[in-house]
């Protein structure tokens, strides 16, 4: 009798909009290849919590789904599994669960611990032949690891910072500038009321094509992206001239979190996560307040934040969240391994998964955006995909 393959699927890192779509199309997908799919809750944390001695663990952290579990689930934002930031190769000791054996754990040189050694015996434990991750840079990096040790893995990209390399477009973007972009407009009637000069900061860590997008889709008057260091008077000259040529006597602008001065630092708070990344946000506060301060002008500083990764998603992110979610199952189904789902140049592909790992997305700045004057340009349009990238 044949083996009927179970093919596991989980989330990591932060939500967007469009995952539980992907998920409902792998699960519609494997009905046509006679695939069982498992769903491992908790993003890595589900293979790191799962105790293989005790059923009630396997029981709490995975979910079979059949087509009737994940029939509706589309219709909501986030995802219905769950997720954590938990690097299962770069554990803090006091996190590792007492049951994993000594035998699985490999202390490194700054004293984390590497368990990917039980990892696989939960991998082994739960009969899982391949695995579907669907997360960022992070967590696919942890994805591109079980690769490495031989077991078979066909990755989803989402983020809405847009920035996992090796594909021109992740899940959760779209509907991350759709927002920014409702947001913004919205804010202009306040701005204008009061003549004040809206700063609108935004999600998108050390990529900045959120703010560069928002502000190109908006029509903002300036824009600062995390790929070029701003000059603050420069800057404020600029908001001033933009105010006053506004019949309205108002202006606004965007800038992403990792932004920074020319000659500063990104502002960075809190203690760094299992992937060695701190809390970012602040810099639009920071200039808000410096405008006021330098030039008199009143500001708004409005932090977009968590609301543009809430919520269902647009249209877009779920074309390509069901596209991406046909095209991972379909690579599982013929044997492939170490592969990401991807789109470039408009088409969908897939790439290697290492490929995750070998470099950092960001802005095309000679291509779209005119750094003298902070503002979004595409110098030309010909030849360019839709979506730009």
């Amino acid at each position: 009798m044949t083996h009927k393959r179970r093919v596991g699927i989980l989330t990591g890192g932060g939500d967007v909009p469009g995952l539980n779509v992907a998920m409902k199309a792998v699960v519609i997908r494997a009905q046509d290849h006679d695939v069982e799919i498992i769903g491992l809750r908790r993003g890595w944390w589900s293979v790191v919590g799962i105790n293989p001695a005790d059923p009630q663990t396997i029981k709490e952290l995975t979910e079979p789904l059949p087509l009737a579990r994940v029939r509706v689930i589309d219709r909501t934002g986030g995802t219905f599994l769950h997720s954590s930031r938990t690097n299962p190769s770069n554990m803090k000791p006091e996190d590792i669960p007492d049951f994993v054996a000594e035998g699985d754990r490999v202390t490194k040189d700054n004293g984390h611990v590497d368990i990917t050694g039980h990892v696989m015996k939960v991998l082994e434990t739960l009969k899982l032949d391949a695995l579907i991750p669907i997360g960022g840079d992070d967590t696919l990096s942890y994805a591109a690891r079980l690769h490495e040790e031989g077991f078979q893995t066909v990755a989803i990209p989402k983020t809405m910072d847009n920035d996992v390399f090796g594909t021109d477009y992740c899940i959760g973007f779209s509907t991350a500038v759709t927002r920014s972009v409702e947001n913004i407009t919205a804010v202009r009637t306040v701005c204008g009321s009061h003549e004040r000069v809206g700063v609108v900061e935004l999600f998108g860590r050390n990529s900045g094509e959120t703010s560069l997008f928002a502000a190109y889709l908006a029509d903002v008057d300036r824009s600062i992206i995390s790929e070029v260091p701003f000059d603050l008077d420069k800057l404020i000259d600029f908001l001033v001239q933009d105010r006053k040529s506004n019949p309205s006597h108002y202006a606004i602008m965007t800038i992403s979190e990792g932004a920074h001065l020319e000659g500063g630092e990104i502002v960075q708070t809190g203690e760094a996560d299992a992937f060695g990344h701190q809390k970012l946000g602040g810099i639009g506060q920071i200039v808000a307040q410096e405008i006021k301060k330098r030039s008199g002008m009143h500001t708004l500083y409005q932090q977009l934040a968590y609301l543009m990764r809430s919520g269902s998603p647009d249209s877009l992110d779920r074309m390509v969240a069901v596209s991406f979610g046909n095209l991972a199952l379909d690579q599982v189904a013929l044997g492939h391994t170490g592969r990401m789902v991807a789109l470039q140049q408009g088409n969908y592909t897939t790439v290697p998964l290492p490929m995750v790992i070998s470099a950092k997305k960001t802005v095309d700045v000679s291509a779209l955006y005119d750094p003298e004057n902070y503002k979004p340009k595409v110098k030309d349009m010909l030849g360019k995909p839709m979506f730009l990238y």
